[in-house]
């Protein structure tokens, strides 16, 4: 079963995705803040992190640079999501580190589609 963290702050948000991702057979943790996303990225070693970009404590720019920064977690694959959804928000998000980028109000089926993708591209660890 895939493990994806899930850095988002708005609580409706977050419960949404991890019921539904849950549903589809992932099992999801979740952070509340950048800080909090750095730290459980090491602690845990997700599969796959969907990072919030505008997010307290430490942003999503700034927590996808430290995560990528540290050997150990660089492989790992990042979507951000974000509400901002010009061409230059997708720029800043890859320039971060991101590998995809994919805006709010999330549409699910693009979502997942993206997931796989990548999970592909960078099949989880048993």
């Amino acid at each position: 079963m895939p493990k994806i963290l899930l850095v988002e702050d708005n609580e409706m948000n977050r419960d949404m995705l991890t019921r539904r991702l849950e549903k589809r057979g992932y099992a999801v943790s979740v952070a509340v803040d950048g800080g909090e996303g750095v730290a459980k990225a090491a602690a845990e070693v997700p599969d796959l992190i969907l990072m919030d970009m505008s997010l307290p404590v430490l942003d999503g720019w700034d927590a996808t640079k430290q995560i990528k920064a540290n050997p150990a977690l660089a492989g790992i694959p990042i979507i951000a999501l974000t509400a901002h959804a010009m061409e230059s928000d997708r720029q800043k998000a890859l320039g971060a580190g991101c590998d995809d980028f994919d805006t709010k109000p999330v549409e699910l089926p693009r979502l997942l589609m993206k997931i796989e993708e990548l999970l592909k591209k960078f099949p989880p660890k048993a």
